[in-house]
């Protein structure tokens, strides 16, 4: 196979793993690349992690199956970087679920009816038995209006919708609706559980996932070992680091035997590199493509973070309300160069949890209750004093 095309095939698995859903309109130079090279990639992918790939003329779909499910570090976000809440994700799904009985085209008033009228339903408006707290959604309120929004530009960008006529902000503003094209290929593939939702038996929520997402369970050495490449292999993909101690007895010593072979394999896919430590390792990206957190950034959040991170770095578990203070201190000290605001009472609950958030996301640190502490990885943003060498 000649270096170009295993460039292209590099390049089309890369641009799978930072966007598993692909639309003609959006991503035409990638889609085109991921269906030359399709059979190659899904041979790798159904070999190495048991994830599905789909293509045709107008989309590819990568359906990963997340290492933890439980895991909430990297929610969706809104236009301005803002995390969903449970409101937009109630809404979210609601509004899957109407576009799934839609004609071809649909307005987002007619949409908003439709996710207003389940909304009422008596399982989420809290009128019948559940464990789950009632759901409250009237679109009274501008805020309420705003989250809707903010889940149709996400169904835009997905491409479940295609705008055809009209402007969301004439929506907000009550002065105007917005026609769609209801892209019903890509909707049919937005789910990437392992089994149907009809097929699910369990109540809870927590159970629901678990068996929505669960795996046969292997019954000779060979599947069971395939099970666990497949499964080392997705967390080093997907994870920014993967600590041996998260690790089961049997992962610690597959991985222990398989580390080489798992860490070149996607080192050839990918182009990644396996950076080893004595507490985990980390697939380093050196083009900086394959992320959806960075760290350093620049400007006021990026600033502190490395601040937070500096002082998680000693060693030490700190509370929320000692960090909360070191960062008043560093908002004085800094607000000159930082963005207004930053000094008010009060602000510095926002600075730290944004700070947490990425490092939390990062795997940098870990927050439980309400005590912090850095996590290994996070050794590398510690400053010592100079040591200056002798002649």
């Amino acid at each position: 196979m000649t270096p170009e095309i295993l460039a292209q095939r590099r390049s089309a698995l890369r641009g799978l793993l930072a966007k598993p859903l692909l639309t003609v309109e959006n991503d035409a130079e990638m889609l085109t690349l991921v269906r030359r090279h399709l059979t190659d990639l899904r041979h790798w992918l159904t070999r190495e992690t048991g994830w599905r790939l789909t293509a045709d003329s107008e989309t590819a779909r990568l359906f990963k199956i997340a290492p933890d499910a439980a895991d909430a570090t990297h929610p969706a976000r809104g236009k301005a970087g803002e995390p969903f809440g449970r409101r937009r994700y109630v809404v979210l799904c609601l509004a899957l679920a109407a576009l799934e009985r839609a004609d071809t085209q649909t307005t987002l008033g007619r949409l908003a009816e439709d996710v207003l009228s389940a909304a009422a339903e008596p399982e989420l408006a809290g009128s019948a038995p559940s464990d789950t707290p009632a759901f409250v959604f009237t679109l009274d309120s501008r805020s309420e209006r705003t989250d809707l929004v903010a889940v149709v530009r996400m169904l835009l960008g997905w491409g479940v919708l295609r705008r055809v006529a009209g402007d969301e902000e004439a929506y907000l503003t009550a002065t105007g609706d917005v026609l769609y094209d209801v892209r019903r290929t890509v909707l049919a593939g937005l789910l990437t559980g392992t089994r149907g939702p009809s097929t699910i038996t369990a109540v809870t929520f927590e159970e629901q996932l678990a068996e929505l997402t669960a795996e046969p369970v292997a019954d000779t050495d060979d599947l069971r070992n395939q099970g666990l490449r497949r499964r080392l292999t997705r967390r080093l993909l997907e994870d920014p680091v993967l600590y041996f101690d998260s690790l089961d007895e049997a992962e610690r010593a597959y991985l222990a035997s398989q580390r080489h072979a798992i860490t070149r394999r996607i080192e050839e896919a990918t182009g990644l590199i396996a950076e080893v430590r004595a507490e985990g390792i980390a697939m380093v990206d050196p083009g900086d493509e394959l992320t959806d957190v960075r760290m350093p950034e620049q400007r006021t959040d990026g600033h502190l973070t490395l601040l937070v991170a500096e002082r998680l770095a000693s060693g030490s578990e700190w509370g929320i309300d000692e960090l909360k203070a070191f960062v008043r201190q560093a908002a004085l000290k800094h607000a000159t160069y930082w963005r207004k605001g930053v000094t008010d009472p009060g602000a510095e609950d926002g600075l730290l949890a944004q700070a947490l958030s990425k490092l939390t996301a990062l795997r940098l640190a870990e927050v439980r209750g309400d005590r912090v502490r850095g996590l290994p990885a996070i050794a590398r943003y510690a400053i010592a004093p100079p040591t200056i060498k002798g002649d």
